[in-house]
């Protein structure tokens, strides 16, 4: 059973909560023994309330120990207002403790401002995009759904914790699972991690096997810590065997064949838009050694990861 959080900012959204709260519910209803238990916390008082004024039942966070799974940090309204330093503290020390952490909606500006999105792909509800343009830092914000990076997990609002919660439910339980969640909700269509911003699995490989195109959005939303072939295969409910040749069937090369091309892919996205060094982009995509990942990179590309940073710098300054 993983213990999950959830911060409530007072003005939260209440459509953005329940879309992450219920998935979990659901999966306590389907699951053979508790799969999660969820708390509910608020930053002062007994209660947290919502946008439209519906108010929460919550303990106060200042009774609690950081001692769960995952935090998750829910905001809306003006993120970038608050400012309680007791908040930013109990978060920290939660990061110390090995707490992984979220944001949801604007929760990633929270977490910005309590230090703890430093390294970290991440990204926010577009209201708050703005936000992150004052806040001093290098920011490596993405206009993507959601961001799974390591022990980050943020999401845009909305309804996008459906596709957050989908992601992580078929990670720890499978995909057959999670499927079974988003059937509950009459949630068709699963948005990959990269949504909108990027065209669908289908519309990028076309019509695919479902347990490549399952796999594949596991690969998408693990990129800085890589699963293995074999968890991936179990996900998706295939031998591993299986879900290889269906991959060569249907794309022409191997699952982690595949798999490294998105990782590498990540990477060079990465090295054009920041000046991050090379050790750290090596990390954040899931890489060993800052020498395995310039191999790697080399190979696939034809030239250096520096090589290609010197480029795309050219290519900024113009004529």
């Amino acid at each position: 059973m993983r213990r999950i959080a959830f911060l409530l900012v007072d003005g939260f959204a209440l459509l953005s909560t329940a879309a992450a709260l219920e998935p979990l519910r659901a999966a306590n209803l389907f699951s053979p023994t508790k799969a999660y238990e969820v708390t509910l916390l608020t930053t002062g008082g007994a209660q947290a309330t919502a946008s439209i004024g519906a108010r929460f039942e919550a303990r106060n966070f200042h009774d609690v120990a950081p001692d769960f799974d995952m935090v998750f940090v829910v905001a809306g309204g003006d993120p970038a207002r608050f400012n309680d330093a007791g908040v930013f503290a109990w978060l920290r020390q939660a990061d110390r403790a090995g707490v992984a952490l979220g944001g949801i909606s604007g929760g990633a500006v929270i977490l910005a401002k309590a230090g703890l999105l430093e390294g970290r792909r991440f990204t926010v509800h577009w209201h708050h995009y703005g936000d992150f343009d004052t806040l001093p830092g290098l920011w490596l914000l993405e206009r993507r759904l959601f961001v799974i990076d390591r022990d980050r997990y943020t999401c845009a609002g909305g309804s996008a914790p459906l596709d957050m919660m989908h992601a992580i439910i078929a990670r720890d339980h499978g995909t057959r699972f999670a499927q079974r969640i988003s059937d509950w909700f009459i949630q068709t269509e699963i948005r990959g991690a990269d949504a909108p911003q990027q065209a669908s699995i289908s519309s990028r490989y076309g019509v695919l096997p479902k347990a490549v195109a399952a796999a594949l959005d596991l690969m998408e939303s693990h990129i800085a810590d890589p699963l293995g072939q074999d968890q991936i295969a179990t996900l998706v409910g295939l031998s591993t065997r299986q879900l290889h040749r269906q991959f060569v069937a249907a794309l022409g090369r191997s699952m982690m064949e595949s798999y490294r091309r998105i990782r590498l892919e990540t990477a060079r996205e990465l090295i054009g838009a920041s000046r991050l060094p090379l050790s750290e982009v090596a990390q954040m995509t899931g890489f060993s050694s800052q020498t395995h990942f310039s191999d790697a990179y080399r190979r696939f590309f034809g030239e250096a990861p520096s090589a290609s940073r010197r480029k795309k710098a050219r290519q900024n300054a113009g004529p």
